[in-house]
């Protein structure tokens, strides 16, 4: 029997209405629906609901994802103007201001409640919510969700927070790449905005988890300061595996475990395996054991295996060439279970890394009722 899996980073709406791939067919089919297209990852997607039902893959956080510039910068209007080197712009994600990332973030929402309706999927909201879709679980059962949004450019304003958490959404990361309007993201150092720093303080009112992925080491230790629960962190690995601000280092991973947290073990090669000229992480140069390797490290440094979990990251703008050569689609998951089983974990603590950690958080957590 495949343990059930709890993956906390899946982009399943911006994959669907960005790029069309419909969540409800098989991965090959949607391989096939862009066989003609040649660009970004076309033809390499990995995630479907499908694949996640054979994966075992029964609960996932799935994310709400618009960015906007921050104010004082706007698009180029010209191919020869260029924006300044401290913000990273992409025609699929960006918007040019906060509005139009609420918009885009709230038909995403709309997306997933209509797989609701179509009973794809299960949103929850609440601990009760997820201890009963935990207890009636069986593989053709609708994929548990919990709304996580990447990158708060769609809170308009700090007070429009506890309006997102009425909504359904239960976990946001302030920043995504460069600046925010909120904090300074993956890519440079740099602190929480004023703005920033009275939105951590209203999440923390309205109950909405703190997820400090993606965000800058500075703007890390003020939230922290200012946040009062436990905190999570998405998609992330090791810094002393992989250098880059992109990976936690061992202060921060000890933080998110003396807070009861998590962390979800992303499954990028880049964040794996340091690419070097003599191994270009080519998808056969890398395998589960890196995986392992990044796990077993915080493991090690923390004492346990209480708060490592996956937040796999497939489908997050790379396909299937990025990810360890084990794996074809989100069903070869259980794959990982087996490689630290090889490596000398206990089942007990399989269990945990694989879902256990992550049901425990949330059941923590969430809402009561």
């Amino acid at each position: 029997m495949k343990p059930l899996i709890f993956d906390a980073h899946l982009d399943l709406a911006w994959n669907a209405l960005q790029y069309d791939r419909d969540q409800r067919l098989d991965v090959l089919s949607l391989r096939a629906n862009e066989s003609h297209m040649t660009t970004d990852t076309r033809g390499k997607c990995t995630v479907s609901l499908p694949a996640m039902r054979r994966g075992q893959v029964a609960f996932c956080c799935a994310t709400l994802l618009a960015r906007a510039l921050p104010d004082g910068f706007s698009l180029p209007t010209h191919p020869s103007h260029r924006l300044p080197k401290s913000v990273f712009t992409r025609e699929d994600i960006d918007f040019a201001d906060a509005t139009l990332a609420y918009g885009t973030a709230y038909g995403q929402l709309g997306y997933y409640r209509l797989l609701e309706s179509l009973g794809e999927i299960k949103l929850i909201y609440t601990q009760s919510q997820l201890a009963e879709h935990v207890a009636q679980w069986n593989p053709t059962s609708p994929i548990g969700v919990i709304l996580a949004m990447e990158g708060t450019d769609p809170i308009i304003e700090p007070s429009q927070a506890k309006h997102w958490f009425d909504l359904g959404m239960r976990v946001a990361c302030l920043a995504h790449f460069g600046q925010s309007a909120h904090a300074m993201g993956t890519g440079f150092d740099g602190p929480l905005t004023p703005t920033g720093v009275q939105l951590v303080k209203e999440m923390d009112q309205a109950g909405i988890i703190l997820d400090l992925v993606h965000t800058a080491d500075l703007a890390i230790e003020q939230a922290l300061d200012l946040y009062t629960k436990s905190i999570c962190i998405s998609h992330a690995n090791v810094r002393v595996r992989v250098k880059g601000d992109r990976q936690l280092t061992d202060a921060q991973i000890q933080q998110v475990a003396n807070r009861q947290g998590v962390i979800g073990i992303a499954l990028y090669n880049h964040m794996i395996k340091p690419n070097t000229p003599e191994d270009p992480l080519s998808k056969d140069n890398v395998s589960l054991t890196d995986v392992v390797y990044h796990i077993d490290h915080i493991c090690q440094l923390v004492g346990n295996a209480n708060c490592v979990g996956i937040g796999s990251d497939m489908d997050g703008g790379f396909g299937v060439d990025q990810i360890p050569r084990e794996l074809e689609t989100i069903s070869d998951l259980p794959k990982l279970g087996e490689c630290l089983s090889a490596k000398g974990f206990s089942d007990a603590d399989i269990s945990k890394i694989m879902s256990g950690n992550w049901l425990r958080f949330f059941a923590e957590n969430l809402p009561v009722s």
